[in-house]
């Protein structure tokens, strides 16, 4: 799940899915499709909620965030998106939320009737969004039966690469078992994407920070200092 640049102990690196390793042949893009890069600095809306649907999108750099308002001006985030991610498909003419960089991005847009003609590109949007549905199904559960502080822990837990979950591989080093998070969202932006008040997200961070579970060096800058404790924190043990 503005978000954030993620990074091993004693450095923050830029966040993105982990890489591909040699001699293993890259997923497919968009830029192998034609399609067109554009650049968004942060906090610029890709598209409106209402706004015609007319192309799909591939977030290649950066982070985005996907949210809904409702009539009172209550908003819900609803998806974080990271590099890889594929963004803007609609149930019909329209676009259902709004997207908006929370850092400078940079994203391959392509026509939907391309999509419609190709059935490579369509395999390859099958793969991407069926991860991205598994994703949205644990947010489900996190916001319908986790606490406050397992939707923070789970928060925190969901930038730090490979773990977490089934794939965790467990920490490199049993002494260092830290990590620095960069945070790109705001308090405000947190708590809309955990159904929180930010009054509540302030409170389970300071909570953290007295149990020794993190180090707020900055507003935006989080130490873990023991990623295997913050996962005891989420509910899922």
């Amino acid at each position: 799940m503005a978000l954030l640049e993620a990074g091993t102990a004693g450095h923050v690196a830029g966040a993105s899915h982990p890489g591909v390793a040699l001699g293993v042949s890259r997923p497919a893009s968009f830029s192998d499709f034609g399609g067109k890069a554009a650049q968004y600095e942060a906090h610029s809306v890709i598209y409106y909620e209402g706004d015609p649907a007319k192309r799909l999108y591939e977030l290649v750099k950066g982070t985005v965030m996907l949210y809904k308002l409702l009539p009172d001006g209550r908003r819900q985030v609803v998806e974080v998106l990271r590099p890889g991610d594929i963004f803007g498909l609609a149930g019909g003419e329209e676009y259902d939320c709004t997207s908006e960089t929370l850092t400078d991005a940079e994203v391959h847009e392509i026509d939907l009737r391309q999509v419609e003609r190709s059935d490579e590109l369509q395999r390859t949007l099958t793969k991407c969004l069926t991860n991205q549905m598994r994703v949205l199904h644990e947010h489900a559960v996190l916001l319908g039966r986790k606490s406050a502080v397992e939707r923070v822990a789970s928060f925190f837990l969901h930038l730090v690469p490979e773990r977490g979950g089934a794939g965790c591989i467990g920490p490199r080093d049993e002494a260092d078992d830290g990590y620095d998070l960069h945070l790109h969202m705001t308090r405000q932006e947190i708590a809309d994407y955990l159904g929180l008040t930010i009054e509540t997200v302030s409170r389970v961070v300071s909570d953290l920070k007295r149990r020794g579970v993190i180090r707020v060096e900055k507003a935006d800058k989080i130490h873990l200092n023991k990623v295997c404790s913050l996962c005891q924190m989420t509910g899922m043990h």
